[in-house]
């Protein structure tokens, strides 16, 4: 109830502080819970303090109403006089803050950068020494395992609609054999990497794909499909010694450079910082597998694709901008420089379900990515 001496117990006004200060952000700061806690225990000295006789205060033969008072409710404590002067000089010596007086204010900051990497110090496995180093590292290498984004005006049989398909169908032969996230990504760059060098016909297109995914599986899987569940998943398209020759040329052109940074090592770092749960986590991947199908989206480094789809996840999931500090440190990038990308995206989630290239949008439509694709796309992304 208003006015209630029990609800008011514990609570701190403004005018409980110190030399009138004011809690910032509703929070106080430990100096103010300090000086606090002093002046408390000086009142406790002053007030609990049992009254010593002197020549200006003694007692009288007849108790006066004070005593008589202190005496029917002994909670009441009289002050001497010696209280009475002390309390009358501390009033007088404090002297009020005029406008001119510089006055220290502590601000609270609303959104500090957290270490991401603190709860993993005594886990060996994430390298917590190294783990800044080699993002760094791959930050700088990124561009040279990056394709150009014209390259396919180079191939005379095959275009960018051919690729998408074949990106299409492979990221539903993924999720068939049921193989790890980053061995999809590897795949996607070894195709296009060989493409970007190495002329091919319509009829081998597909023969790239699968001896590409073969090599990935060899890279990331623990138990790699065999020569032989690939060519079932093309329908016998193509014989045993034609996938053989495949990789071995794919494997020399390529110089064997498998270690490279995809989008997704970049990503499980970024979801780390964003402190992600599982529905920003789909919700990411979804975008990010929407930019794997596009041709287009191939003039984006691999580490601006992974924050981008980070940012436009959180936009999607709670409709309004979001970018921590934290994110923008551990991403390098600012929220001003993915909206390019991010509006790329919006367009692309726009237009997921429709046409013939749906895979992707039928791979988050299930429970398991709890229906990431069904999203209402972050549409105000692109006004900004």
């Amino acid at each position: 109830m208003v006015g209630s001496d029990e609800n008011d117990a514990g609570v701190v006004r403004d005018s409980d502080l110190p030399g009138g200060s004011r809690a910032i952000g509703g929070k106080i700061s430990s100096e103010m819970v300090e000086s606090c806690r002093a002046l408390n225990a000086i009142d406790v000295n002053i007030v609990q303090a049992e009254p010593r006789a002197s020549s200006v205060h003694k007692r009288s033969a007849v108790p006066d109403e004070n005593e008589n008072a202190a005496n029917k409710n002994p909670k009441i404590l009289v002050h001497d006089t010696t209280a009475r002067n002390f309390d009358a000089q501390m009033a007088s010596e404090q002297q009020p803050i005029s406008e001119d007086d510089d006055v220290e204010i502590e601000y609270v900051e609303e959104n500090p950068i957290v270490n991401i990497d603190s709860p993993d110090e005594k886990n060996v496995l994430a390298v917590v020494e190294y783990v800044d180093d080699i993002h760094a590292f791959y930050k700088k290498i990124e561009n040279l395992s990056s394709v150009l984004p014209y390259y396919m005006n180079l191939q005379p049989a095959i275009n960018e609609g051919m690729r998408s398909i074949l990106i299409d169908w492979l990221i539903q032969v993924h999720k068939k054999f049921k193989l790890m996230d980053g061995t999809l990504y590897l795949t996607v760059n070894l195709v296009d990497r060989f493409l970007a060098v190495e002329p091919i016909s319509r009829e081998n297109l597909q023969l790239v794909g699968i001896t590409a995914m073969l090599l990935a599986c060899k890279y990331e899987e623990v138990y790699a499909p065999t020569v032989k569940d690939f060519m079932l998943i093309t329908d016998n398209a193509y014989r045993r010694q034609e996938v053989i020759n495949m990789e071995i040329l794919m494997a020399n052109t390529l110089q064997f450079n498998f270690s490279v940074p995809t989008p997704y090592v970049f990503m499980m770092r970024f979801l780390k910082a964003a402190q992600s749960d599982k529905e920003l986590e789909s919700v990411s991947l979804f975008l990010l597998e929407l930019c794997l199908v596009e041709y287009q989206m191939l003039r984006f480094p691999p580490s601006e694709l992974a924050a981008a789809a980070v940012f436009t996840a959180q936009c999607t999931i709670t409709g309004s901008k979001q970018w921590s500090k934290t994110s923008e440190k551990y991403t390098n990038y600012a929220e001003h420089q993915l909206l390019e990308c991010s509006k790329a995206m919006v367009t692309l989630h726009e237009n997921a379900g429709f046409g013939e290239l749906t895979g992707v949008y039928r791979k988050y439509d299930t429970y398991r990515f709890g229906f990431a694709s069904r999203y209402e796309p972050a549409f105000f992304l692109s006004d900004a």
